[in-house]
Order: structure tokens, then sequence, then C-alpha cells
């Protein structure tokens, strides 16, 4: 077949199902055949050279007859008769699946080309109304997958999410909005045509979240939408919204194009400066990293000259006419939604460019913050207008990182939580690529036999584990920690982390907004009972600091002091689910950092003091740990303590010889045994420290300087020695 475009069918929103052909609903096909990719039980898909879509009710329908589970009648057997073993089986199988069906391994992003070629089929005009797809490509996806409908730029083409398609698709039950050419519907006709979906979708899982995911145009219709129907329940992910049309260099275009003849074509200008943010950075979503520099830069030229025939055709499609009635309609969507805006009372996530060039758009998200209830903002300082199609975006990563994605109605951050993928963790660590090769890590663990060994051979393969440990100032020690587990031994660490990382709407007071989104991206959860219960149920490894906050932000002198409470947290709980505890001591932030500034100066500052209270005792009251308890674990304000840099030494950790519960539930219901066990684990991480202190002293590449000199000689992937174990 050389079919180069197929046109799908308008699904009946109503009463779901097939269409009726009577409605134009039928599948439009071009003047080509085209191929038969796959048929269940009666429902075909069919695809162009161009592209793979396939009208979105035919998605739903074939989603429903896959299989759910890979398990077989001897592992369903065997869990049935696992049931008294604490639902660990099932946690198990259940793991598995969701690493089967979020696996990324064979994800490939289409090149911006790819993309071009398949909107010139779509937006030759086939005189059907508007209608949803659902991009085959996005495959198989998570169990309970909330609904996400793209709503596309002015463009209307609806492949704005072309490179995220198949991420995308492993989470979302996605469908895209295809406005053709031709047609006229006004933004009050899509406003109802969209409505009528989402209340047809709602009414069939009135439990799960509806996500609109809106670009340009599409922001504003998404908003418009919210606005309307504040009883659904929406998430709003916004990509430089068309709010701020009047400030936009658009507005002068209207009377200009009006009085030009048709003769003359402007349309591939309007394409240029309308659909093509920032060509170069386009261009280079197709170069693939770790390539030198000659063969990066040739990839590049070549896929930028492919660029430009394509660029000619799309040009030539768009009529005076056309892009007329767009702009216009991009007008009104932005003056109605702007006197709508008060209504939105969904959760909103907004993404703004820096280089926008056709609206003012870092401008407009903060503006749109202030008037949003429960909206965050993520910037994205180099890239233009159409933020989707450009190099240095993950649509799925940011969703994660803002901590946006949920499948019921309440966030559940374990329940929800999205393994990280390679993407993920190379993107996560590289912004800490420096801080990791400057600090140059010792990693020891303890093996069964208790001899020490470099390495993190000691850790348990499977779970549950719970490492239990010092917390550096500030946290220093859990970027290291992250990386070593998974890069040495590829188990995902799920870090307890303060409640303050997960509240979305106090974002930019104390801490940069995306401060925790690297927290959040690799597995960090919020310290609470129920969150451990449910980490532990599913055989987790599990990172513990019982010092919390007052450990982590601890004053002048008290380096390497524990702040653990009086009475234990985490033993029995332990023992009910036979968790392995893994003691480990951590030092090094002496070597890289002096405070000259901490809670007890700040105090006797009184605008600085007076800001602390205002803070600690108004808004993050409720966040605060241990607020009723004895000593001084009781005294976690949060600040940001005053230090100096300085030329970095080395971390240093150690993790003990894991301690077991599995047999000691009874044993540990004793509050008496569960407590003395509770401050051996607390020894056993001062021993540790108090080794590790001791043995730097004896390291012959603790400063920055000798590790350079190593590296230079014995090359950059080698192991700096250390002390004598």
């Amino acid at each position: 077949s050389n079919s180069r475009m197929l046109s799908v069918g308008k699904a009946d929103p109503v009463r779901g199902g097939m269409p009726d052909s009577a409605n134009s609903g039928i599948i439009q096909i071009s003047e080509n055949k085209t191929n038969v990719l796959q048929k269940q039980r009666g429902l075909m898909a069919v695809a162009g050279a161009n592209g793979i879509f396939m009208p979105s009710y035919l998605r739903r329908r074939i989603s429903q007859v896959t299989v759910k589970f890979s398990i077989s009648s001897s592992q369903l057997a065997k869990g049935r008769s696992n049931v008294l073993e604490k639902g660990r089986l099932y946690n198990k199988l259940e793991n598995e699946t969701t690493s089967k069906a979020l696996d990324d391994s064979v994800i490939v992003r289409p090149s911006f080309k790819e993309y071009l070629d398949r909107s010139k089929d779509l937006l030759k005009s086939d005189g059907g109304p508007p209608r949803w797809f659902s991009p085959l490509e996005c495959g198989s996806r998570w169990e309970n997958s909330p609904l996400l409908l793209y709503l596309p730029g002015i463009d209307g083409v609806g492949l704005g999410l072309t490179m995220h398609h198949q991420r995308l698709g492993k989470i979302f039950d996605m469908w895209c909005l295809h406005i053709p050419v031709m047609d006229r519907t006004p933004f009050a006709g899509l406003m109802l045509f969209v409505e009528t979906t989402l209340r047809s979708e709602h009414s069939q899982s009135p439990n799960r979240p509806i996500y609109l995911v809106g670009e340009c145009f599409g922001g504003c219709l998404a908003l418009a939408v919210a606005a309307r129907n504040s009883d659904i329940d929406l998430m709003l992910i916004l990509a430089n919204p068309s709010t701020s049309f009047s400030k936009s260099q658009l507005q002068p275009l209207l009377p200009l194009i009006k009085a030009m003849p048709e003769q003359l074509n402007v349309g591939l200008p309007c394409i240029l400066n309308y659909i093509l943010g920032d060509p170069l950075r386009m261009a280079m979503v197709g170069v693939k990293k770790g390539l030198s520099f000659q063969q990066a830069l040739r990839e590049l030229s070549q896929g930028f000259t492919a660029l430009l025939p394509t660029l000619s055709i799309l040009g030539n499609i768009l009529s005076r006419e056309s892009i007329l009635w767009k702009l216009r309609m991009l007008q009104s969507a932005s003056s109605f939604t702007n006197s709508r805006l008060h209504a939105v009372k969904s959760e909103v996530l907004l993404l703004a460019s820096g280089r926008d060039q056709l609206l003012p758009s870092k401008d407009e998200a903060e503006m749109l913050s202030r008037v949003l209830p429960s909206c965050q903002i993520r910037n994205f300082e180099d890239n233009g207008h159409t933020l989707f199609l450009e190099h240095g975006i993950d649509l799925v990563t940011t969703i994660k990182g803002a901590g946006f994605y949920r499948r019921t109605k309440n966030f559940d951050y374990v329940k929800d939580f999205i393994p990280p993928t390679t993407f993920d963790f190379r993107e996560v660590t590289e912004a800490y690529r420096w801080f990791e090769l400057g600090v140059s890590p010792v990693m020891l663990s303890t093996l069964e036999n208790g001899r020490m060994a470099r390495g993190l051979a000691g850790i348990p393969d499977s779970g549950p584990v719970l490492l239990v440990g010092y917390h550096m100032l500030m946290g220093l020690e859990t970027i290291p920690l992250g990386y070593h587990f998974w890069s040495e031994r590829n188990i995902k660490l799920r870090g307890m982390a303060h409640p303050i990382a997960f509240e979305r709407d106090l974002e930019g007071e104390l801490f940069r907004s995306t401060e925790f989104d690297a927290a959040r991206i690799m597995g960090g959860v919020s310290a609470t009972a129920k969150n451990l219960f449910k980490l532990l149920s599913r055989q987790s490894h599990i990172l513990l600091y019982p010092g919390g906050a007052r450990e982590a932000l601890h004053r002048k002198g008290e380096e390497y002091k524990l702040f653990w409470p009086s009475q234990s947290e985490f033993v029995r709980m332990a023992a009910r689910f036979g968790a392995k505890i893994v003691p480990f001591g951590v030092i090094g932030e002496d070597d890289v950092f002096d405070m000259f500034l901490d809670y007890n100066d700040f105090m006797k500052i009184p605008f600085i003091k007076s800001r602390l209270k205002e803070v600690n005792d108004g808004r993050y009251r409720r966040l605060r740990l241990r607020a009723d308890a004895e000593g001084e674990v009781s005294k976690q304000d949060f600040h940001i303590p005053g230090v100096l840099p300085k030329l970095p030494g080395r971390f240093y950790f150690l993790f003990g010889k894991p301690i077991e519960t599995e047999g000691r539930k009874e044993e540990l219901r004793d509050r008496g045994k569960a407590h003395e066990l509770y401050l051996h684990t607390k020894q056993e991480v001062e021993k540790y420290i108090g080794y590790l202190k001791e043995k730097r002293e004896k390291d012959p590449y603790r400063t920055l300087a000798s590790r350079i000199l190593y590296k230079a000689i014995h090359g950059l992937k080698s192991e700096i020695p250390t002390f004598e174990l």
C-alpha cells in the first residue's frame, strides 16, 4: 500500500461504541488502500504509511479484550495458597506487571520530519467534522489508566504529542482531537463536542480523573471546558496557552492577512512562525545522544535539510482564508476563556517556554498561577512556542516530577508510582553528574559472613528492605545513594521524605518549584505510617531517616549527631512484613560545606525570625512532624542554613549486616523487645559513622586534587581506590 493518510471517523460521544455511518462517523480513507494492522473480535485498525491511527472508540474496545495480567494458572494457584502471607505474591506479580507495562526499552521517538509527513496528509481537506483518534503506537497501557484528551493548537491536526505518544500511551488512555483544515466549527461548538465526550466518559468511570492536555489554542479550550464542568474531576496540562493572544504578535496579523489578495501565498510564513517555534531544536529531536560532535552536526544538518521540502508543501495547503479563520478562532477563544478563569477549579500544570516568540508565555503563566486556585508552573527556558515538538522535553517525566499523575480521586504516591525508566534516570542524574564526580562516594557494605566489601553486594536483592541511617545536612547523601543503588544493583530506592515535598500548593514559597521533582521521579513518598505500610507490603527497598528534618537541618557543631525519637517507630511494622533492617552510616558533609549561619543565628535576626515563625507556624504548621514529641526531635522548623562551599572532599557510606525480622513478629510485638532492637539499630548507625570518620583519615584520595590526578592517569571511568578495609 502507498497510502499517505488516514482520516479517522467521529465516534458518537453520547452512545459510545460504533458510530452511525449516516452521521459522518465511518472511517474515511484517502484515495489509496490501507493496511489492516490488527483485527480482534471484528474490530479493525488501519493505517497509512506515515502514521498509525484508529478511532478512539475502536481503541477502547480492543483494550477491553486484551489480557490485563500476564499470570499463569500455576502462579494463580500458588497465589491462592499464599493468601496468609500478607499478599506478597500478589504484590510481586503486580510489581512485575507494572514494570512490563511501563518498560521503555523499545521506545523510539520519531523525528520532526515524520511529524511533518503525517501532518501533511491530515491537513488535506476531507470534508468531515472534528473527531477523536488514538495513535496505535501508544500500545498497551497500565491497568486503570486515566483518560487523556489532547486538544491541539490552532493547526488542529492533533499530532502535537507525536514525540510523546509511546510513553504517554503506557500510562493514559490517549485520545487526540483532529479538526480538519476546512472545518468551520466555532469555538462554542468545539467546547460542546469536548464536553459531550467528557460527560460520557465520566459517567462510565466516575472515580477516575480525566486529563486535558491543551497546547496554545487547545489550552484555551481546556480552560473553557473546565470552567463549565467543575463537577467533573479534571487535571489540566497547558503548554503556552493562548490566553495572552491580545498581547501577542499574532493580533496585528488579522487585518494584514484580510487585506492581502488570495494569490499572495502567506501560508508558509505563517506555518513557520506558528507551527515552528524553533526549527533547529525540532531537528535536534532525531539526533541521538552520545555521538561525536562531527556525527551530531552531520545528523542535525541532514534533518534540518529534510524539513524544507515538507514545510513548503504544508505552506501551500493552508489557504489565506483558512489561516484567517484560525486566527479569528484564536481571538474568540482567548476572549471567552479569560472571562471564565474565575470559574476554573481544576488542578493545573502550566508549561511555559522561555523563548516563545509568538506569545508572552512566561509572564502569562505567572498571571494564571495567581488567578487559578491550584496551579503549578514548569518553565522551559530554552524552548520555543511548539514545546511538545522540540528537543529537551519529555512530558511523562515532567508529569512525574510535578507529582501530577493519579488514577483515582486522590493522589497515592505508592499505588500510582510510575517506576523511573532508563530515560528518567539519565535525565535526573545528568543534573547532578558534577556533584557525583566531585564527591566520588565510597560505597561499603557488609556481606552475610560479616566481611566488609567495596560496593553494594551486601544489600539484599529482594525486599522488603528498610535502610535506616543518618541524614546529612540538607540531605546531600540522597543523590549518590539513588544513583549507585540503580547503577550497581538496579534497585529503585523508595525514600521517605518530608510531606512538604508533596504539597504542590506550597511550591515556590520556601523552595524552587522544581526542588523536589527529582525525588518524586525517583520514588520519594511522604513520610507517614500509612505509606511505610504500603511500601513494605510491596516488598520495596525503603530509605528511612528517623532523625528527619531535625537531623538534616542541624545546627553548628551537630554534624553526625543522631536525633532519633525516644520511641521506636518502625521496628514492629518491619517485623510484621518480615523486612530486613539495614543500618548505615554516612559522612562527608563537613568536607563539602562550612556552616556559618544556623537556626539559632537566624532567631537573633528580627526580620528573619518573624518570617520563619510566620512560615512554620502558619501554612506549614499542618505539615510538621512530631510536633507533640519531646526533646530535640520536635524542633523541625524549616529554614535554609547559611553555608560556604569548599573544595569537596569525599563521601563515605557503610551499610551494615542486615538485621532479620522474619519469624520475629510475635517476639517484637512486645514493646520492650522492639525498643531493644530499635536502640541496637541506632547504635549500629553511630558505630559506622565513627568507623568512617576514623578510616577516612587514612584515605590517600580524600582530597579533590588527588582524585583528579588519579583519573588523569588511569582514565575517567576508573574506580578511585580508598583506605584499606
